[in-house]
């Protein structure tokens, strides 16, 4: 939090310095239900679209966050995110521009809120880190191996709270399914099921178009570490997804950063991932050193994968007492009524991320380690990342090392591991380009 002279402070000094009273307002000092100013978090945005600004609801909710500005690549969402913000404060007060640096070098601001495209996490994680922000950042968070680990070594090595938008770890039915698993209440865990989308290669690029004016769309801005690619209006609406330069792992982390990161954790392999994968169709099985088996599979929500639940992100964890099956709608399916007891009845849908930002809130003034932060979320991200490029290795069986976070014997996908960032949107970015 801001070590800067509080308002409340201010206001007394400057009334004592005039010779007025010390009459301070009831919600600058926290009561009928207000929380005083020197113990809110301030927050500041970057990249905030669609889903970003479900999840920028979540934290407007919170009565111990002020969210004070935006930095965006286009005009016309950083617009509608300061109207969003001014609406919720009463005020005009949200400041807007494209350049993220006015953010983080702004020494009132605690937290910032990166819900870019996939390209932009990694980078913007390790720039706010060395800035001393606190991060909530949206997945995949990274579009690599290689950057799932400097992640991490950035968040690390700074010292700040960091959470993945993985937020089912922190909704009631996946919560539940989990701890079936990890109490023993199912015997011995020895399969996982994750679900999937369906792996695509590089989709065809768009044709150019001109590119608009900076102030309203930063072409160069919003590609960032990204090869230059020429402009085309339908990448910044929304379809970059499945441009291999936009959108890593085949599209696989997409899907899989939320299911695969929940098999990690009903696994009780946090710590580790799996150490070979093989390709069937539509479907990727790996193997842990313990002999837990995963299977990776498409979600459903198409009347695919053969699920007992409904709708996206489907898990299933099997032991040799029993099973259980959850998915976003909700949903509790057991092989037996009995291990239902104790089950949730709040209905709470695995979209929705404001359990996870109260957590993420909560962590950054404890400055302890939020359920998804940055050494989970770089085993499951990187576990996610080898399935792919096995995948895209033509489906042959691929052998991986956790401890080492290399593939065995395979030279090819050791180069797949990472990419070169495009100059200057590198980790020594100081400002942006001229």
């Amino acid at each position: 939090m801001s070590t800067k002279t509080t308002r409340r402070t201010f206001l007394k000094a400057a009334a004592v310095a005039i010779g007025m009273p010390t009459i301070i307002p009831a919600s600058a000092l926290g009561k009928n239900g207000a929380v005083a100013p020197s113990n809110r978090i301030v927050m500041g945005g970057i990249g905030i679209g669609p889903r970003g600004r479900k999840v920028l609801a979540c934290f407007l909710q919170q009565k111990d966050v002020q969210f004070v500005a935006i930095a965006d690549a286009q005009e016309e969402r950083r617009e509608i995110v300061r109207r969003l913000v001014n609406r919720e404060y009463g005020n005009e007060d949200c400041y807007k521009g494209r350049d993220m640096f006015e953010i983080l070098e702004r020494d009132d601001i605690d937290v910032v809120q990166i819900t870019t495209g996939d390209r932009w996490h990694t980078l913007g994680t390790i720039l706010a880190s060395k800035a001393g922000k606190d991060i909530y950042c949206e997945k995949p968070c990274s579009m690599n191996i290689k950057e799932s680990q400097e992640l991490a070594d950035a968040v690390n090595k700074y010292d700040r709270v960091f959470q993945s938008g993985t937020q089912r770890r922190n909704v009631n039915n996946f919560k539940f399914a989990a701890h079936l698993a990890l109490s023993g209440k199912l015997g011995n865990v020895h399969t996982v099921h994750a679900g999937i989308l369906a792996l695509k290669p590089n989709v065809e690029w768009l044709p150019e178009e001109p590119m608009p004016d900076r102030e309203i769309c930063d072409w160069d801005l919003w590609l960032g570490p990204a090869p230059w690619r020429p402009y085309n209006k339908k990448y910044v609406q929304g379809r970059w997804r499945g441009h291999y330069d936009f959108h890593g792992g085949a599209g696989l982390p997409e899907w899989g950063s939320h299911t695969l990161d929940l098999c990690q954790w009903a696994a009780n392999a946090d710590d580790t991932m799996p150490i070979e994968y093989e390709y069937e169709g539509d479907n990727i099985y790996g193997r842990y050193a313990n002999g837990v088996k995963l299977v990776m599979r498409l979600s459903g929500f198409k009347g695919e994968g053969n699920w007992n639940v409904p709708g996206t992100c489907p898990v299933r964890f099997e032991g040799d007492e029993g099973w259980v099956e959850v998915g976003d709608h909700g949903n509790i399916v057991t092989s037996s009524e009995s291990l239902k007891e104790g089950a949730p009845t709040e209905e709470m849908f695995g979209t929705d991320p404001i359990k996870h930002v109260r957590e993420f809130l909560d962590c950054v003034k404890t400055r302890e380690k939020p359920a998804c932060n940055q050494d989970i979320t770089r085993r499951g991200h990187i576990a996610c990342h080898a399935a792919a490029i096995g995948w895209q290795l033509g489906g042959k069986k691929v052998e991986f090392d956790p401890k080492k976070e290399r593939f065995i014997n395979n030279d090819k996908a050791n180069e797949m591991a990472s990419r070169i960032r495009r100059k200057p949107w590198t980790p020594s970015l100081r400002k942006l380009p001229a």
